[in-house]
């Protein structure tokens, strides 16, 4: 009776520990998400592209790139802040890596415009691409490279090092899929249908598809 007691003990703490490792292996996997932060001109067309890619987890909008302090839309909007408007993407490695999301970026933007994107102009933006180690930074170089040379124009997208990102406000999140009320020129619009006819307006598909042709990932999926 004794050593039967011995082995229900010994069968027990094993099954304990092969639920702690379980745990502890999901809880590693589960930290070992990524993000990459990309500047694209309106953090809103950004968002809504890289969230529809298999293996990312999240895209934030937001600012990054300047020395203001917590900025807000409109003070990034007008200028001399420094910052651009970026988006944090979240992504799961295992499934989508980081060169193939910079692939997807390239040629979801206009990389050879230096001074804004498509009907958005100023330095808030511009495209870039920002990085928070060497070998992040190697890795935006080679598929910078590499798209410059598919591409067969010389690519003007900065590659910079990462400082403090900051989240726009809840208003500017999920802005191309959310069904609070704005008022545009056409009246009383949904947000997401507001961004639907700012994007068409301003251009951004027909300049990527003039660019990349079949390569552009995203255009005209809006």
């Amino acid at each position: 009776m004794l050593l039967q007691k011995r082995e229900i003990k010994a069968v027990v703490l094993a099954m304990l520990i092969a639920v702690g490792l379980c745990v502890h292996s999901n809880r590693a996997h589960a930290a070992e998400a990524q993000e990459l932060v990309v500047a694209g001109g309106c953090f809103w067309c950004v968002e809504a592209d890289f969230e529809k890619v298999p293996g990312v987890i999240g895209a934030v909008s937001g600012f990054t790139g300047g020395k203001t302090a917590n900025p807000t839309y409109r003070q990034v909007s007008k200028g001399n802040t420094g910052h651009f408007e970026a988006v944090k993407i979240t992504f799961d490695p295992d499934k989508v890596t980081r060169s193939s999301l910079l692939n997807l970026f390239f040629r979801s933007v206009d990389p050879t415009d230096a001074k804004g994107q498509f009907c958005d102009r100023g330095a808030s933006y511009r495209t870039a691409i920002f990085f928070s180690d060497t070998a992040e930074k190697d890795a935006a170089e080679a598929v910078k490279a590499s798209a410059e040379k598919a591409l067969g124009q010389e690519i003007v997208t900065p590659i910079l090092p990462l400082n403090t990102f900051y989240a726009a406000d809840s208003g500017h999140q999920d802005y191309y899929k959310s069904t609070a009320l704005v008022i545009t020129r056409f009246g009383p619009r949904t947000k997401a249908k507001a961004y639907k006819l700012y994007r068409k307006a301003c251009g951004r598909d027909a300049r990527v598809r003039a660019l990349w042709g079949g390569d552009a990932p995203f255009a005209g999926q809006s």
